[in-house]
């Protein structure tokens, strides 16, 4: 299957219709079901290995609730992190950042264009995307990998994985209750997302990265892209 990028109806919508309101309800929903807070907690605890990062940036972070229910999972080591949580629209709501506090974590909003943020943006220890990067065409994720390589350590994202079981159970999402907007969402964003070593092909290749890509489950497709010289990782280049 060819990846395919069209424009999705809850990036068009206002952040407060019905309709989006109930989409990113959705969304949550279906985080769970692909195992992506799972996937990213697990990631995130084998990267930081016993250094818990000092700040944490999330690009595209939407309502934040993602990176709160990972905040939850990480538990009392993580205390003291700041996450940064980049979106242009800032729809994070002040409960979710009360929890962040109630979760020992320090959170930030700040509504801006990923790409113009990441012109100006200051150094941190991880930088995370998730159902984040098949918006964009292969030369705008060259560009926003090369200004992200800059200043971290590690870049983790968790995309849609594009073959046809995906297709498939993408298609039963109105057992579980979605609405239109995510139906019709979810079917353009596994058309527009990865497979194989696609994200790796896009990063820089100056510096000492260690790259690591590879399918999970049946839905979601993991990237991880480490800097060598400040990680202790044995892991081999993918």
């Amino acid at each position: 299957m060819k990846r395919q990028i069209e424009p999705e109806l809850l990036d068009e919508l206002p952040a407060d219709d019905p309709r989006a309101m109930r989409s990113r309800q959705d969304l949550r929903r279906i985080n769970a079901w692909m195992c992506n807070t799972r996937i990213m907690t697990r990631t995130l605890r084998s990267t930081a290995q016993s250094h818990s990062p000092r700040k944490l940036v999330e690009l595209g972070a939407g309502d934040g609730t993602f990176l709160l229910r990972i905040a939850q999972k990480l538990g009392d080591g993580w205390n003291g992190t700041e996450a940064v949580l980049v979106d242009r629209m800032g729809i994070v709501a002040p409960e979710t950042l009360r929890e962040f506090e109630n979760s020992g974590w320090r959170a930030k909003v700040v509504s801006a264009d990923v790409f113009d943020w990441l012109k100006h943006y200051e150094p941190c220890d991880i930088m995370i995307a998730n159902l984040f990067l098949h918006h964009f065409s292969d030369a705008k994720l060259a560009g926003l990998f090369q200004q992200a390589a800059r200043n971290i350590r590690a870049f983790i994202g968790i995309e849609p994985r594009r073959w046809m079981w995906s297709v498939f159970f993408g298609r039963l999402l109105w057992m579980i209750g979605c609405n239109d907007v995510t139906r019709h969402d979810a079917l353009i964003s596994i058309r527009a997302g990865f497979a194989r070593e696609e994200l790796s092909a896009l990063w820089p290749r100056n510096g000492p990265w260690i790259l690591h890509e590879r399918a999970e489950n049946f839905s979601s497709h993991l990237f991880v892209a480490l800097n060598g010289s400040s990680s202790s990782s044995s892991s081999s280049s993918s």
